[in-house]
């Protein structure tokens, strides 16, 4: 199959790439910098140096793809996380970048595309398992993913198969969040968002780039793309510790974050996210079971490579 994919340099977008390349799929990559079209190449794709914001070069690069992916997103890092500001261009990039994206794969007649999203819109559910027709919250921080969701079902009522993959927390080597946070964690701070006994659903990046893999062949619809257990956030933080083997001395900002409001209610909620609509429908699974696991492993990963 011929994909197109938007964001093919992230957390998840290389290593989406990396799985279609294996796969046998065609993959052309949307690209901003030589650097970055450097990266494409080597992974094995061909770079395409155009603007996500331009409808008409959009329009003509997806000509004969068979497949768009839309991966993009600029989501700042922690230091930055707490800014209203630092979200624009995050917000413009999910808006008025896949509101570009549809139009162009609609203009060019693409027949599937598949487009991001995150499982931290849900609404707050305790301990309860959420699915995918548990209800999402408009808050602050979730309006780009859910105008990206409503202009992937926009594709669907045209007469294509849009599909929504929502991703827990981000996890693995290239999750910038999570590599900063072990980090933390070998300077004995675990980090911990919400009240101890809240829930985190998270992925690990080489799984969630098998999931976009395994969209190439489900119906359309909306689905989760989570681990099989869910922590929470007291596991996930002592998850955080063990990885780097350091005791925690602390774990900030705890419930304390629960006071900055819509600036970590994303953060903040429980979520007990179940993948087992996407498990059920594409015979996907996630090699990376739990948070447990995965942070281990890319611990070990980032201590090999020296980081």
């Amino acid at each position: 199959m011929k994909v197109f994919v938007a964001g093919g340099t992230g957390a998840i977008g290389r290593h989406a790439i990396r799985a279609l390349i294996r796969a046998g799929h065609d993959v052309t990559a949307l690209v901003r910098t030589a650097q970055r079209a450097a990266m494409v190449t080597s992974f094995g794709a061909r770079p395409s140096e155009i603007s996500m914001f331009d409808r008409a070069a959009l329009t003509q690069a997806f000509a004969g793809q068979e497949a768009i992916v839309n991966l993009a997103t600029a989501v700042p890092p922690v230091s930055k996380f707490l800014r209203k500001r630092a979200w624009i261009e995050n917000d413009r990039v999910r808006v008025e970048g896949s509101a570009a994206i549809v139009d162009a794969a609609i203009a060019a007649g693409v027949t599937r595309l598949v487009q991001e999203s995150v499982v931290m819109i849900y609404r707050d559910h305790g301990d309860a398992w959420i699915g995918e027709d548990w209800p999402t919250e408009a808050f602050p921080m979730a309006v780009g993913n859910l105008a990206a969701e409503r202009n992937a079902k926009r594709f669907s009522i045209s007469g294509g198969t849009g599909v929504v993959l929502r991703f827990g927390w981000f996890h693995g080597p290239g999750a910038t969040h999570s590599e900063q946070f072990l980090a933390l964690a070998r300077r004995h701070i675990s980090v911990m968002m919400g009240k101890p006994d809240g829930y985190v659903s998270s992925i690990h990046v080489a799984d969630g780039g098998a999931a976009v893999l395994a969209a190439l062949d489900v119906p359309a619809g909306t689905y989760n793309i989570v681990d099989d257990e869910p922590l929470t956030k007291r596991d996930y933080a002592e998850a955080l510790a063990n990885a780097v083997r350091k005791r925690a001395w602390a774990r900030p900002p705890g419930r304390l974050a629960l006071m900055l409001g819509d600036r970590t209610t994303s953060l903040t909620r429980s979520l007990r996210v179940s993948n087992k609509l996407f498990r059920a429908t594409a015979g996907w699974l996630p090699t990376h079971p739990n948070a447990r696991e995965g942070l281990l492993a890319t611990a070990a990963m980032l201590s090999a490579r020296g980081h």
